[in-house]
């Protein structure tokens, strides 16, 4: 059964932080993974995780980087993982695997965005091959960790899919490259695995949810010039985050609600903002979000899992 991408009126909003929907949430005895864990949202989403009583699993391309970042912070450990890599994705998934654990929750928020054209794995564009494959990836290699019962898989997509369905005749952008065209790409690709995910999924006991974090200012933008951060209307002319951008503690809500919230037990594959399912877009304005029909489209979700089975050469479900 599809969800419908209805509000459920929770009673969170844009506004509210990580530790607003786990308040009354205990998470003592579980295991999370979440990669991009040390920084930008990644980073506030693992420190609401492990306040929540969670033990966190932070992958990290620098593991010495990821180190720094949550020295001090109880309930966490860092382990190498490149996600451009299918060698260190596997390798990393191997060692987890091997200590006996068992995975409730994985928020997949690391990535680039409008990065310059760039070819990892075996020739694989950057954006569709560290955001959607190499988490296609990992799910794949963690799938016999995963709770039998209530395991969560969290992709972290973007109201950048707005400007992009799945490039169907050349996902990797070989005749003719646009960094804001590939991202939004694999903002879409996330949202399509979330959704093919839980329906395959789901006599397992594992479900899958895209969340859009809203419009943040973090490391993500790094690829960014500042004048295009002007230009685009993300920061006013003082430099302070324009109108409508949250905190990166808002901005780790919806996914840290994704993980956890009882409220969306019935609702696998939804796609979420704002800490509820969100609405159908009816406009372009990023801002106010919603989501649009070809990233909540089941028919493009089965082939895109075809697709990524056939370029990663796993099919672990």
């Amino acid at each position: 059964m599809i969800t419908e991408q209805r509000k459920l009126g929770t009673g969170f909003g844009a506004h509210s932080t990580a530790d607003d929907v786990l308040t009354g949430i205990d998470l003592t005895d579980t295991t999370a993974v979440v990669t991009g864990g040390y920084s930008g949202l990644g980073l506030e989403t693992t420190r609401a995780l492990v306040r929540a009583g969670a033990h966190v699993i932070v992958p990290a391309r620098r593991p010495d980087t990821a180190d720094a970042a949550l020295r001090g912070l109880p309930g966490t450990e860092v382990g190498a993982l490149d996600l451009a890599d299918p060698d260190s994705v596997r390798v990393f998934a191997e060692r987890f695997l091997e200590t006996g654990r068992t995975l409730d929750v994985l928020i997949n928020g690391a990535g680039v965005m409008a990065c310059p054209e760039t070819r990892v794995g075996p020739g694989w564009e950057a954006h569709f091959g560290i955001n959607h494959l190499g988490h296609f990836a990992l799910v794949h290699h963690l799938r016999p960790a995963f709770a039998p019962q209530g395991a969560r898989v969290v992709a972290v997509a973007s109201s950048g899919h707005f400007l992009s369905d799945i490039r169907w005749d050349d996902p990797h952008l070989r005749t003719g490259y646009d960094r804001w065209l590939a991202y939004a790409q694999s903002k879409t690709a996330n949202a399509l695995f979330a959704l093919h995910l839980d329906r395959i999924g789901a006599d397992l006991g594992l479900h899958a949810f895209a969340v859009h974090p809203g419009s943040i200012l973090t490391p993500l933008q790094r690829h960014v010039p500042r004048d295009e951060w002007l230009a685009h209307g993300w920061v006013t002319p003082d430099g302070a985050p324009a109108d409508g951008f949250k905190s990166p503690e808002q901005g780790a809500a919806t996914a840290v609600w994704a993980a956890t919230s009882p409220l969306l037990e019935g609702h696998g594959g939804a796609y979420c903002q704002d800490c509820d399912i969100a609405e159908p877009a009816t406009g372009d304005d990023m801002l106010v979000g919603g989501v649009k029909p070809w990233a909540v489209d089941p028919e493009a979700a089965a082939r895109l899992w075809d697709l990524s089975c056939e370029l990663t050469g796993l099919n672990a479900f």
